[in-house]
């Protein structure tokens, strides 16, 4: 029998950038490019957190979908319109260095399997931009989707992936960065009936791409980069996935989480089941998709008749609900990260996304005590499951004392 030290290990908390998109007024940005990121940093410095996750996107005059067609606001924290160079890198590092905010990443969310030839190609010169200053500014990975082409079957978009989204994991790697992919299904990217829009939605098409990635020789830059809200919607459980992977020998494929939930609307679940709306949502016209993107952006009825995203904290304890997987329960989100995944659990980053509808507010001074709240809120659940761990796991387990109850279960609701 051993005596082991009570250490639990924490994860670093950050912030995605496009939870205050117009930080910077947007004719001040448009001037002067890095002058969001400056002031993004000295807003998360106030925050709280640790870490801040960049966001980059096409400019609105060069995106090709139109910001009123989204779900979820964008923001260009990080202007690529012209080419970040090292006296741009330095200007920036400067910023995050004099508020002690280092970088998870930098996140650009795109379709890069775009039918449109001509379109995808664009966004993969993008990505390709956001990659280079990743890699000037010490990051070490980016992240983003797959996403899909929606001219093919799911199984015919394997090979588009083979052949199309390798040569980005190939620029990656010759760059020394990883490709955190988000596994959000994406239901509203098209006004179709289609719901996976981005292939990479779950553990089994995650392995299946990461055989792929390995035949390649990219297996290390292909990661998730997983965000619960998301099984929420489709269903799933955290723990469950977590157990699944290590079940199949892929728990090493996490590393970075999204703190998203999601809440599911039991009315709206009632009325369209898990697959969402899937007719009279207005986003058709005459028998034919509507050109309005106001119109078309209704095609997120798939997602949001059943349910609403949540920013952490915000939502009521609900014992009830986490049970039946129908919000996230984050104790047991970040114990059974401990306990199934493969992690470097103090480089691993807590990335708070801020997708809250009802708190979607573009006044700096209203939103700061909502972020700062949830931030804390984040960091607290990541602290108790840590030391949670570290007692049962470590200090009682080396003195052979068991641990009391049973605790929740994977593929039990």
């Amino acid at each position: 029998m051993s005596v082991k030290a009570f250490t639990p290990k924490f994860m670093p908390v950050g912030i995605l950038t496009a939870a205050l998109q117009e930080l910077t007024p947007r004719e001040a940005r448009d001037r002067d490019p890095d002058l969001a990121i400056e002031e993004w940093a000295a807003f998360a410095r106030e925050l709280g957190v640790d870490l801040m996750q960049l966001s980059a996107a096409l400019h609105p005059a060069e995106a090709d979908v139109p910001p009123e067609a989204m779900l979820d606001p964008v923001a260009n924290t990080l202007d690529l319109r012209e080419p970040f160079n090292q006296e741009r890198a330095r200007r920036v590092r400067h910023a995050l260095d004099a508020n002690r905010i280092e970088l998870s990443d930098v996140a650009y969310f795109d379709n890069m399997l775009h039918p449109d030839p001509q379109i995808r190609a664009r966004k993969h010169e993008f990505m390709r931009r956001v990659m280079d200053a990743a890699a000037m500014l010490g990051a070490p990975a980016v992240c983003g989707f797959v996403g899909r082409n929606f001219d093919l079957s799911l199984e015919q978009n394997l090979d588009d992936f083979r052949e199309n989204f390798i040569p980005l994991l190939r620029a990656a790697k010759e760059r020394h960065l990883v490709y955190r992919v988000e596994q959000c299904p994406m239901p509203g990217w098209t006004v179709m009936d289609h719901f996976h829009n981005n292939i990479a939605y779950a553990p089994g098409a995650w392995i299946i791409l990461h055989q792929i990635c390995e035949e390649a020789g990219v297996g290390d830059q292909f990661r998730i980069h997983y965000d619960p809200s998301h099984a929420i919607l489709m269903g799933q459980d955290t723990r469950s996935i977590f157990q699944y992977l290590k079940e199949e020998g892929y728990n090493f494929l996490i590393a970075g989480f999204h703190v998203k939930g999601q809440v599911i609307n039991a009315r709206g679940l009632a009325a369209w089941g898990y697959g969402g709306q899937t007719m009279r949502r207005g986003d058709w016209r005459d028998g034919k998709p509507s050109a309005d993107p106001r119109e078309q952006a209704n095609a997120w009825k798939k997602q949001t008749a059943i349910a609403e995203h949540e920013l952490p904290g915000t939502a009521r304890h609900d014992p009830l609900a986490y049970l039946q997987n129908r919000t996230v329960d984050w104790l047991d989100h970040q114990l059974a990260a401990r306990q199934l995944l493969d992690l470097d659990v103090e480089r691993t980053p807590l990335i708070v996304e801020h997708e809250y509808p009802k708190a979607r507010i573009q006044d700096r001074e209203r939103l700061k005590p909502i972020l700062q709240g949830s931030i804390a809120f984040t960091r607290k659940i990541d602290e108790a499951a840590a030391c949670m761990y570290a007692l049962q796991h470590e200090v009682l387990a080396a003195q052979g004392i068991p641990v009391q109850g049973i605790g929740r279960e994977p593929y039990r609701s």
